[in-house]
């Protein structure tokens, strides 16, 4: 792995892409911690020490999660890349049900080009939406402005207006990283800010004694312990074995030879983590224009936390990862690719019957495999509604889903590259 990490950092196309993610995430988190002016900095953070509030353990706690903390420092990017997620939501469902978008997503890189531009429209519809919501929530908490004397809405302007170009400003950065980095730019971001908050949960978590110290180790080794099941789940693979049949072409004789079609266990990734979270929690975006409605906070409440989220949770991953498989992995395609191969399933005729076999495979592997995202993502949420541990609140079943899928991701893209100049990847 060490001879893996030098060799990276030999070739100087891979060497400039990584110098140039770490540049992009390091403005990144500098600017989660550059205030909205007219509001004082860390305007929010007393809300949120508490992990038995409400108010610190629902909805929102998510939201300052996936900000990096900088929804509690009501900096320029407190809106963090929420936007961005739901935007990307909304169009990988369109694409479903809108045969114009699905047309358009099969025209390759021009149909995508399109769509990421539909994609960046609304991520400012929903960018501004939520920035007048968030201008609410920092009024019904009694945040004063400061600065010059000016009218009231000229301080509101200018705050709406800062949240929305921070939220734009993350989605450039995010397609930045994607496109000259490494990596998934969404991805990293989201991964960097659980890093942020995880010195901070530590140390809030050992706050209280003896008990909490041996808490927040048990909870650390357990945490170890999981890592490797979702390593296990995250390379695992069903491969369908795939024989050639022999062909004359001019006077040498082409295939003949077996070999096998890889099916990722979980095809999905920690996408349908991702999307559910950003469904359940869309709902306590809204409630932040109603601070003072009882019945919308209440509503944002339940789907943020105890049994109705719990449940709708799990229905929403397994949803999602038959969803979001579905978009990755077409078996109608795959059948017919291998058909113009000259390739075939043994005892499986090529066509209907090789795609129905595919997607029967890819079903049996999906259930269990979502079935256990589920229960990693809830599991510890339940044992915070016992405990209040802020370590557990932090870094969570969600947390660490979210930062292993993430870097072995990037880890494929670096060892992809390093075997593109025929180098050893990080395991041999």
């Amino acid at each position: 792995m060490l001879t893996g990490l030098k060799n990276t950092f030999r070739i100087k196309e891979l060497r400039g892409k990584i110098l140039f993610t770490i540049a992009m995430l390091v403005v990144y988190r500098i600017g989660a911690h550059v205030p909205v002016p007219g509001i004082p900095f860390q305007g929010m953070s007393a809300l949120f020490t508490s992990a038995g509030d409400t108010f610190a353990s629902g909805a929102m706690a998510l939201l300052n999660l996936f900000s990096g903390g900088a929804l509690s420092y009501v900096s320029v990017f407190s809106l963090g890349i929420m936007p961005y997620i739901t935007s990307s939501i909304v169009m990988q469902m369109l694409q479903a049900v809108v045969p114009s978008l699905h047309e358009l997503a099969r025209e390759g890189e021009v149909g995508q080009t399109k769509i990421t531009q539909y994609s960046r429209y609304l991520t400012l519809a929903l960018a501004l939406l939520n920035s007048v919501g968030y201008l609410f929530l920092f009024k019904s908490f009694g945040i004063q402005f400061t600065g010059a004397e000016a009218p009231e809405v000229i301080f509101d302007i200018m705050i709406v207006g800062t949240l929305t170009a921070g939220a734009m400003l993350i989605m450039w950065i995010g397609e930045l990283i994607t496109q000259r980095g490494i990596g998934n730019g969404m991805s990293l971001i989201i991964f960097a800010n659980i890093m942020a908050g995880l010195p901070q949960a530590i140390i809030q978590s050992m706050d209280g004694g003896s008990v909490a110290i041996i808490t927040t180790l048990v909870v650390v080794l357990v945490i170890l312990c999981v890592i490797p099941f979702i390593v296990y789940l995250e390379r695992g693979q069903r491969r369908i074995p795939v024989q050639y049949a022999k062909r004359v072409v001019g006077r040498r004789i082409m295939g003949g030879q077996s070999t096998y079609l890889p099916i990722k266990v979980n095809t999905a990734g920690v996408v349908p983590i991702i999307f559910a979270s950003a469904l359940l929690y869309f709902p306590a975006q809204l409630a932040v224009f109603f601070p003072n409605v009882g019945w919308m906070q209440a509503f944002a409440g339940a789907l943020s936390s105890g049994w109705i989220n719990w449940i709708l949770n799990v229905v929403l991953i397994v949803f999602f990862a038959y969803f979001y498989t579905s978009m990755v992995f077409n078996p109608d395609e795959t059948a017919e690719n291998l058909k113009k191969q000259g390739g075939f399933i043994p005892g499986v005729r090529p066509g209907k019957q090789t795609a129905k076999y595919i997607k029967n495979a890819l079903n049996k592997i999906t259930l269990p495999s979502a079935v256990f995202l589920a229960l990693i993502a809830i599991v510890p949420s339940i044992v915070f509604s016992f405990t209040n541990n802020a370590l557990i609140q932090a870094f969570g079943g969600t947390s660490v889903l979210i930062m292993v899928g993430v870097v072995l991701d990037t880890i494929d893209k670096v060892e992809s590259q390093l075997k593109m100049y025929d180098y050893d990847g990080f395991f041999k």
